[in-house]
């Protein structure tokens, strides 16, 4: 990611900071219209829950994009845990369309489309990290999905 990439994506996301309470719920929704094998992944899971945590990491990603190393590392553990509760490598392309959507929502006119460019740029990466670490925990590199 370019540094204006970063700068895009950090703005953005302090106007979503803090999110509000409803946007992690509306995120899984909405992954849940796009891709419905998702909702057996959660179970009994309590999404307000999820969310929180979902924010979380997003707030760990953000923080770390000029960090490339720890977030490396940190984006690497993410995958294999990920792989670890059933992901699937088709799972991601909707994942990102989700969280890209859940920001079009939140923020409005400000996520035009150069930033919008930039967040599924900083999905891309997280994705392709999180993809990498279970190929070389697993053996096998399938066919990665684009986020939407």
């Amino acid at each position: 990611m370019t540094p204006h990439q970063i700068d895009l994506v950090r703005d953005s996301w302090r106007r979503f900071a803090p999110p509000p309470p409803d946007a992690a719920i509306a995120f899984y929704h909405r992954l849940f219209e796009l891709n419905p094998d998702c909702r057996s992944l959660f179970g009994a899971t309590d999404l307000a829950h999820q969310g929180c945590k979902l924010m979380r990491m997003l707030d760990e990603i953000v923080r770390l994009l000029d960090q490339p190393q720890a977030l490396i590392e940190e984006v690497a553990r993410l995958g294999t845990r990920h792989a670890a509760y059933g992901v699937r490598d088709s799972d991601y392309g909707s994942v990102g369309a989700a969280l890209l959507w859940t920001f079009e929502q939140q923020l409005g006119p400000a996520f035009d489309e150069e930033t919008r460019a930039a967040w599924a740029e900083a999905y891309l990466l997280v994705a392709r990290v999180m993809w990498r670490a279970v190929g070389r925990a697993t053996g096998e590199f399938p066919v990665m999905v684009r986020a939407g």
